[in-house]
Order: structure tokens, then C-alpha cells, then sequence
């Protein structure tokens, strides 16, 4: 599936320790043609951590993409009907965010694109980010792998010695998954070895 010329949208969630494994494969979409739409969380936005202050991080995404960033629900419900998408990427996706997508909670801009798109019966991307997805989130996870149109960048556990109920992307798959969720394809393997290769 060729990218050229497809209009995604780029959602992040506030993983910030995982924005750096994220900005390289929103270039490799831009590079393929891709045109790509950002859209943020309030978490994103306004929060500094010592990963990177907010509003650094708004302006390079902004400058990567050409567009300004997406930072509220009113901004992001015209994906639907007056500016679809054809692929919605959430990427990091919390698992705060990801409990309330399973749960059709609709509360930040990143959620209402992802509506919006499902509501197309467009693709949504979810590369996760998450302390407790073999803990309390395991059934949301469980629901969203079930959901038609929803498809997971591969995902393992980051830190199964410290951390034995976390699970990270494997970011660096983001856009062949995008590539076979265009065609209607969850990519396989879902669930990898990611803290072997990853870390």
C-alpha cells in the first residue's frame, strides 16, 4: 500500500517517555508523501517533564508536519464528516486513553479523531504505551483487538523483570501496520519480544 498522497491523522497521548521513539516514524510518513495531521491531549500540550518540555514538543511536530496541532474536541470532530481520514494513528496511546476508547469515552481531541475515523469505517492505529496491559487495562486491550477497524502496531513487554504488567510498541513497525490497516490487515505478529530488540 502506498502512502503517497493519504491523509492520516498522528494522535499522541501522554507517554512522554516514548515521543522520541514516535518523531522519527511521523518523518518516515511524511517522507513516503503522506500528509499527516497531529493531534494532541492536554497532557501532551501542557506538561513538562524531563523528557521535554510541552511546548517544545507542540512546535516540532508542527514544524514536521506543516500543520498546527489538533488540541481540542472541536478541532477534531470535522475529521469525520468534512475532513476524513484515512487512517487515524494513536501513537503513544496511554492506557488512561486506551480504557476510555474501549469504553467509547469520547474526552480529548486524540479520541473524538479516533471516533470520527471509526465512524468512516476508516482504519485507527494503536501503538500502546501502558504500565498495566496484563493488569486492570488487559480486558480493554482484549476489547480493542476485538474492534472491527482497529489494528495494534506489535507489541511486547518493555521491562518484564521490573515492570512484569507493561507493554510498549514496538514504534518502530508504525508504518507497515498502517500499511496492511490501509488494506484492511492487522500485521503479524502482534505480540513480539519487543525488550530484546528495543531496548
Amino acid at each position: 500500500m502506498q502512502l503517497k498522497g493519504k491523509r492520516l491523522g498522528f494522535g499522541l497521548t501522554g507517554s512522554h517517555c516514548t515521543y522520541d521513539a514516535v518523531i522519527p516514524e511521523i518523518q518516515k510518513l511524511l517522507d513516503a508523501g503522506a500528509e499527516v495531521r497531529p493531534v494532541v491531549t492536554s497532557t501532551v500540550q501542557h506538561t513538562n517533564t524531563r523528557f521535554g518540555q510541552g511546548e517544545d514538543w507542540i512546535k516540532l511536530i508542527e514544524d514536521m508536519t506543516g500543520f498546527k496541532v489538533i488540541d481540542s474536541i472541536v478541532k477534531a470532530e470535522p475529521l469525520g464528516p468534512k475532513i476524513p481520514l484515512d487512517c487515524m494513528i494513536i501513537a503513544p496511546l496511554t492506557g488512561n486513553s486506551m480504557s476510555k476508547l474501549a469504553n467509547a469515552l469520547t474526552d480529548s481531541p486524540v479520541l473524538m479523531a479516533a471516533k470520527a475515523t471509526l465512524r468512516n469505517h476508516n482504519p485507527v492505529v494503536l501503538g500502546i504505551s501502558t504500565n498495566d496491559a496484563l493488569g486492570l487495562n488487559g480486558l480493554n486491550l482484549m476489547r480493542l483487538m476485538a474492534t472491527k477497524n482497529i489494528y495494534f502496531i506489535p507489541y511486547g513487554q518493555d521491562a518484564p523483570d521490573k515492570k512484569p504488567n507493561s507493554m510498549v510498541a514496538r514504534m518502530s513497525m508504525l508504518m507497515p501496520t498502517v500499511e496492511h490497516a490501509l488494506e484492511h490487515k492487522q500485521i503479524q505478529p502482534v505480540i513480539v519480544e519487543r525488550y530484546k530488540d528495543d531496548l
